[in-house]
């Protein structure tokens, strides 16, 4: 006997079993293709003009774009990557030949420290230049060791790097070939009204492309000047500290203060008072005017959010999804807002925002085969 229905609730099974399977088969590649989307909704326009200047040819231009994504985005950082490993070879040998200050500066440190923490640490022989150089000799030798060990490991993880990075690679070109064909076909399966449809995936793209543009240039930025600001005074592997500060102010507002701090309480606890003063002042008024002047103009005013919205979000997306956390947490504020604006009435079809025209056109043209 057939209840009412019961075909229907059968079918909406199905697609909710086949939906989580496939997420599932997606998931391994999850970052690939987050960022196939990212770069595909940043570079969209630049592969439009190439469209153009090229006759129209499509695919043509969308692999001309990917070329170029490779050469001012990948070639650069192979190229620091690469500058960074020279160095970190430099620092490590000079560990391991005990050729290196550090032991000397620790040292002088340590007797400006508090009698309770010079006992702790002469507890622990730390406290004297062949103490430190011992504990340093036997962490670059650990560290040697583990390294020999995960050598499997390490090859696998660049396997996996390498493969994801390819699929990345090739999503990218469909993504620019096809996406507002695939955009177009979501507009019309998406069960809402055209305003709220389009303001909704116009919130997105928007969101996307300021958190990676503005979170890579304030990077850039924040990890030069702090590598400059090291180099100035004197400190080694300026360019391994200006690339750690980089990576750290995807933290808004807190991440280069965790290098700059310590370096700087070293030096005015070894006398070196000048250079203390120059780090603070040069961290605090330049660095810091780059974090509170740019962040707010490149991510803040175009995801319309308020900065400890961006703080939070970027945090509690970092502690979640790891490092693409910096782009999905401010992506799920930005559309948690979005939506209750629009279930509020504060955004309605007369405030809310479009997709492209010229976008949506192109959509309506299915792909060459």
């Amino acid at each position: 006997m057939r209840f009412p229905g019961l075909t229907k609730g059968f079918f909406l099974l199905i697609l909710l079993i086949v939906t989580v399977a496939f997420f599932e088969v997606l998931q391994p590649y999850y970052s690939a293709v987050l960022w196939a989307a990212i770069l595909a909704v940043i570079f969209h326009p630049m592969k439009n003009k190439i469209r153009q200047w090229m006759g129209e040819r499509n695919g043509a231009a969308s692999l001309v774009t990917v070329a170029i994504i490779c050469l001012i985005v990948i070639t650069p950082l192979a190229l620091i990557l690469s500058s960074l490993a020279v160095e970190f070879n430099v620092v490590y040998s000079k560990i391991q030949a005990n050729s290196t200050p550090l032991p000397t500066m620790m040292t002088n440190t340590v007797h400006h420290l508090p009698q309770w923490a010079q006992n702790y640490l002469a507890d622990h022989q730390l406290n004297t230049v062949s103490g430190i150089q011992q504990k340093l000799s036997q962490v670059a030798l650990r560290g040697s060791q583990y390294l020999a060990g995960s050598v499997f490991l390490i090859g696998k993880s660049s396997l996996s790097f390498a493969l994801g990075f390819g699929i990345m690679l090739y999503l990218l070109f469909f993504l620019l070939k096809d996406g507002s064909w695939l955009v177009n076909i979501i507009l019309k399966s998406l069960p809402l009204s055209r305003y709220a449809k389009h303001h909704l995936l116009a919130k997105f793209a928007a969101v996307a492309r300021a958190t990676v543009k503005g979170t890579v240039v304030v990077a850039v930025v924040q990890g030069a000047l702090g590598g400059f600001a090291f180099y100035v005074t004197g400190i080694d592997a300026s360019l391994l500290w200006g690339a750690l500060i980089a990576f750290l102010s995807l933290v808004p507002a807190v991440g280069s203060a965790i290098v700059w701090v310590p370096a700087a309480i070293f030096f005015f606890s070894t006398g070196l008072i000048w250079k203390g003063i120059f780090l603070v002042a040069f961290f605090v008024v330049i660095v810091g005017l780059v974090d509170n002047f740019l962040r707010p103009l490149l991510v803040g005013k175009d995801t319309k959010m308020p900065d400890y919205l961006i703080l939070i979000s970027t945090l509690g997306g970092m502690e979640i999804y790891g490092i693409n956390g910096f782009v999905i947490g401010p992506l799920i504020a930005a559309m948690f807002i979005a939506c209750w604006n629009l279930l509020s009435g504060r955004d309605h079809e007369g405030n809310s925002e479009e997709l492209d025209p010229e976008f949506i056109e192109e959509g309506k043209t299915p792909p060459a085969s």
